[in-house]
């Protein structure tokens, strides 16, 4: 049984001839989970800003289609540096305030299968993500928004061996939506969702086409002193059609994570700092592992 391989796991179709009757799968999403946690849906008012993700992943467990860890001897080391330019207009389409982003992303990928002999390391570009559309509301009590955007295949590909690509070789569509709420007036306490919904395109080179994608990143805060932001985060996410194409198969993977959350914002430099670390656990047809994300903000 062939499954497929995403940048998560690092071990794609390269791996197909190797695996004779087995394979591993993992998520294709673009978006990766865990980069937003506590009060994820609240959209910055008008302005521009320049936030810098750090995201680091390792994981040692790969699971086949029923959540049964495989004993191949895998290690990940998995660490995206991300630039994000948002921009949020003082014009208002449907009584929300308008705005748009752009994403470039820089990955380093450290892989090993030790059952197989492989251990390989790359670094390039991964693909761009822009967002044209981004509507957000701010009320007493909520904020909430919607977003509609793509990834574009900008990223280095490499056809003889998509394991160390950092780029999908694909076209795919994002669609956004979430809610900010709080539990107070004066805004101290809040429970915040964001939801994602991928559709995929046709890989150029393999011709395979990965199932559509749902997950949310979610946050429990407390907000201490105006400045410190403290609480529990996740997300979860599930594959929701099949894949099409050589090698594709009815397996559909899933996976969870919970973790803490820290963020300090320092009002005299106009900087706000976060940092999360979760750990997934009910993973089917992926790896699982834990992911830490350090992002910095800056407000001009």
């Amino acid at each position: 049984m062939v499954k497929k391989v995403s940048w998560v796991t690092l071990i794609a179709f390269g791996l197909m001839g190797i695996l004779a009757g087995t394979a591993f799968a993992s998520a294709e999403n673009e978006y990766p989970n865990g980069i937003e946690g506590i009060k994820a849906a609240s959209v910055p008012p008008p302005g521009f800003y320049y936030r810098m993700y750090n995201v680091f992943y390792t994981a040692d467990t790969l699971t086949d289609s029923d959540g049964d860890e495989l004993d191949v001897d895998f290690d990940l080391n998995l660490f995206v540096n991300a630039h994000r330019f948002i921009w949020t207009s003082k014009q208002k389409i449907l009584g929300g305030y308008y705005g748009a982003d752009l994403i470039v992303p820089i990955f380093n990928i450290d892989f090993e299968l030790g059952a197989f002999g492989l251990d390989d390391e790359n670094t390039g570009m991964g693909d761009i993500c822009l967002e044209p559309l981004i509507l957000s509301w701010h009320g007493a009590r909520y904020d909430a928004a919607v977003a509609a955007g793509f990834y574009a295949p900008t990223g280095e590909s490499h056809a003889d061996n998509p394991a160390l690509s950092p780029g999908k070789d694909m076209w795919t569509g994002m669609f956004t939506l979430g809610g900010t709420l709080y539990f107070d007036v004066a805004k101290t306490w809040s429970a915040s969702v964001l939801a994602r919904y991928e559709v995929h395109g046709v890989k150029k080179y393999s011709r395979f086409a990965p199932g559509d994608d749902f997950h949310f990143e979610w946050g429990l805060g407390k907000t201490v002193a105006k400045v410190l932001d403290i609480g529990v985060t996740g997300y979860c996410q599930w594959q929701v059609t099949d894949d099409s194409g050589p090698g594709s198969t009815g397996d559909k993977d899933s996976v969870y994570a919970v973790g803490p959350e820290a963020s300090i914002f320092i009002p005299s430099a106009m900087f706000f700092m976060s940092l999360r670390s979760q750990w997934e656990f009910g993973a089917e047809d992926r790896s699982e592992g834990i992911f830490t994300t350090l992002t910095l903000t800056k407000i001009f």
